[in-house]
């Protein structure tokens, strides 16, 4: 049965979507970050910077606790203070890095970082400038290319710049990203009350979605919230693989990373 955007069932939908959506997203982003981070570690092994790997190590456990901090809405005064603190920290020991390392993916993936907490604390217009600086690294990788070009357009849609959001997401990506692609045009075309065009971007990013045997709660929600009722698609089991490996990255599978290319 259709929802239609006045029905109960839909006001529930976008109501789980705003309130758990952004946890997807992030667990989501995070994953294809470090695979793909890790995928050009790989590749890149003999131009790996240990003082920029150490450097960076120190990054993703301070952006762990001050996340896992930040989850706690019944802060003391006191403890409230520290997690200023220890954000005032993550972002001096970022710049720090992309000041003397610029030009490696470890600065890319400390910007991601720093783009990532400037969304959570609603600083969408900070986070568009320093993706905008992690995009101009150029370390000849499409996939991390297009993820950040792709959470940039979404950043500027949040500044309220639909207009430059479109002129990013239209750029060319590699196929692997189009289903994402897709899914942002309709988010963008929404904003500008062009529902037409909305649509026909959800259907094509299902479409694309369904030949991979790959589904998208987030998606589905956005379509039933149009009066869209997707039809269901057999999922695939879970691509997302935790390393055994404390050293290792989490990572995934290599073969059906161009699956999992969720971009919100």
């Amino acid at each position: 049965m259709a929802l239609t955007p006045n029905s109960p069932n839909a006001d529930n939908s976008m109501q789980a979507l705003k309130q758990y959506g952004s946890y997807i997203v992030t667990a989501i982003l995070l994953a294809l970050a470090a695979y793909f981070g890790w995928t050009y570690w790989q590749n890149n092994h003999a131009r790996v910077d240990t003082v920029a790997a150490d450097q960076y190590a120190d990054i993703q456990r301070l952006n762990e606790e001050v996340s896992i901090a930040s989850q706690n809405p019944d802060l003391e005064a006191q403890a409230q203070e520290a997690l200023a603190q220890s954000r005032t920290q993550l972002d001096e020991n970022i710049d720090a890095l992309v000041s003397t390392h610029g030009d490696s993916v470890y600065a890319w993936q400390a910007l991601m970082i720093k783009a990532r907490q400037q969304v959570d604390s609603d600083d969408f217009t900070a986070a568009a400038e320093t993706l905008k600086q992690a995009l101009a690294i150029d370390l000849g990788d499409a996939g991390l290319e297009t993820i950040t070009r792709l959470r940039y357009a979404k950043t500027l849609l949040a500044t309220g710049d639909a207009d430059a959001a479109l002129s990013e997401a239209n750029n060319d990506m590699p196929s692997s990203f189009e289903a994402s692609q897709q899914e942002l045009l309709g988010d963008i075309y929404l904003v500008q009350d062009n529902k037409d065009s909305a649509i026909k971007s959800y259907n094509n990013a299902w479409e694309l979605l369904r030949s991979r045997q790959e589904t998208r709660a987030v998606l589905a929600l956005k379509m039933e919230s149009l009066g869209i009722t997707p039809e269901p698609i057999a999922e695939q089991a879970s691509l997302v693989q935790e390393s055994t490996n404390p050293e290792q990255p989490l990572v995934i599978d290599s073969s059906e990373s161009a699956a999992v290319e969720t971009i919100q």
